[in-house]
């Protein structure tokens, strides 16, 4: 079940106030080339990348486990070259096979089992393309994520500003647990989150056991090499194995 903030409409239409565009954006937009590309985008959110590779030329799969991020997605524009598929990553199947499939905005954190993990990775080892490519980022265990996750800020919106706080709740083991709180003008809601962090030597294992090999990793989206102890993204490339 989504969280929260992806399922209730009124915190949704937040999404794209606090994950907008961005540097992460640029660096997934750059990744489909000029050649026209099948992209499946999994946990496609409010459709943001979606809708940029469409613009490109590309033809695109947007899936996402919540209906209200999905309706603000489609209401961007009716582009016929994007099909939206409310679903999850794990239980995805179509007949169609891709080129590139992408899972950003730190997605792959919320598989928090094994169990999800490797259906997750099941589902891009089935859709891909034999000459294509997988991509997606985790933030790196190693960097004290507990002691930097406090945030808050104000969002400005048409029905006025709107307060909002990011709040630890607790770091048990490699799971994160925390609380965003919304604070409108007429109204207060709050949102609960978790997060995996998994090691890259452990994300490098799961995917080998589903016939996927770490072609590459980056640390940062300039392309800087990974640094295990300083690197703060572990940015994956997969291949299917040979």
């Amino acid at each position: 079940m989504p969280d929260a903030h992806y399922i209730d409409p009124k915190l949704a239409a937040l999404y794209d106030l606090g994950s907008g565009w961005s540097e992460d954006r640029d660096f997934y937009l750059s990744l489909a080339g000029s050649h026209r590309q099948e992209i499946l985008d999994l946990g496609c959110g409010t459709g943001l990348l979606c809708h940029a590779y469409a613009e490109q030329g590309h033809r695109v799969t947007g899936v996402d486990p919540a209906p209200a991020m999905l309706n603000l997605a489609r209401q961007k524009s009716d582009n016929p070259a994007i099909g939206w598929v409310e679903g999850s990553v794990q239980e995805f199947r179509s007949p169609k096979r891709y080129d590139l499939i992408i899972m950003t905005g730190h997605a792959f954190q919320v598989l928090l089992t094994d169990n999800d993990v490797r259906a997750g990775l099941d589902t891009m080892h089935r859709h891909l393309k034999p000459d294509g490519k997988v991509v997606f980022e985790s933030r790196n265990p190693k960097i004290d994520w507990a002691g930097r996750w406090s945030a808050r800020g104000i969002w400005k919106t048409p029905e006025g500003p709107v307060k909002a706080e990011r709040r630890l709740v607790s770091f048990d083991g490699d799971i994160m647990t925390f609380d965003w709180h919304y604070q409108f003008t007429d109204d207060a809601r709050v949102s609960r989150s978790e997060l995996r962090f998994l090691s890259h030597e452990r994300i490098a294992e799961f995917a080998e056991a589903a016939q996927l090999r770490v072609s590459s990793i980056v640390g940062d989206w300039s392309g800087a090499p990974f640094d295990a102890d300083r690197s703060e993204e572990m940015i994956f490339e997969l291949r299917l194995t040979e």
